[in-house]
């Protein structure tokens, strides 16, 4: 597995979002966090600003839906640019059908999780999607603790990818720092959103050149 890292721009300076694009040179991905304050608790960005992102930056956007109605909105984040789009198992009414239209747009298209959502009942759903997303807190603010219990599922998610060829990319976000990110690697995750301890971070270059090698380490 090649350790991918996206820096969650939710961190960020939002009256400096293209300088903060620029500040993470090294990161795979750039995480955008779309909240609608219906789902989730929280408003935050929407397609402009994303279409302003994908002008600014050459970093592929990795945007996460965190919204009521994916099904309507997704295929437009494609449209706008995005290299890869995540929808929620619990908001998609029709996931097949919104996954394979996020596909044929050209992105990569991702499930999501909430922590409490177990992965099981979507492993039917593997070979529709490029990346599978277990949120390792709640959805809807960043600087939240990582929560443990979400690693025994990250391991039943790796087995079950295995199962069905191992292409898919297992993410997970929130809470993901050096400190954790060894034990998220260890469980079987690829890819890794870290918000605030990028862009908390004094150097950001340097902050995602630890993470990695942490994982690194973790799967070495």
């Amino acid at each position: 597995m090649a350790v991918q890292i996206s820096p969650s721009i939710l961190a960020a300076d939002f009256a400096r979002l293209a300088d903060e694009a620029a500040a993470v040179p090294n990161a795979d991905w750039l995480h955008v966090d779309v909240m609608d304050y219906h789902f989730v608790p929280n408003l935050t960005l929407g397609l402009p600003v994303v279409e302003a992102l994908r002008k600014a930056t050459d970093t592929p956007l990795d945007c996460h839906l965190m919204i009521a109605d994916p099904d309507r909105w997704a295929p437009q984040y494609a449209e706008a640019g995005a290299g890869s789009v995540t929808i929620h198992a619990e908001a998609a009414k029709a996931p097949i059908r919104t996954l394979r239209e996020i596909r044929s747009l050209g992105a990569r298209a991702g499930l999501a999780l909430n922590p409490a959502t177990p992965v099981e009942p979507y492993e039917d759903l593997l070979g529709e999607v490029d990346m599978l997303l277990l949120m390792t807190v709640e959805p809807g603010f960043g600087g939240q603790k990582f929560l443990d219990v979400v690693l025994p599922k990250v391991r039943r998610a790796r087995e079950l990818i295995g199962r069905h060829g191992g292409r898919v990319w297992l993410q997970v976000d929130g809470g993901v720092d050096t400190g954790t990110i060894e034990r998220c690697a260890e469980a079987g995750a690829d890819v890794f959103v870290a918000g605030s301890a990028v862009y908390g971070a004094s150097d950001p270059v340097a902050a995602i050149d630890e993470l990695r090698a942490a994982a690194n380490r973790a799967t070495s």
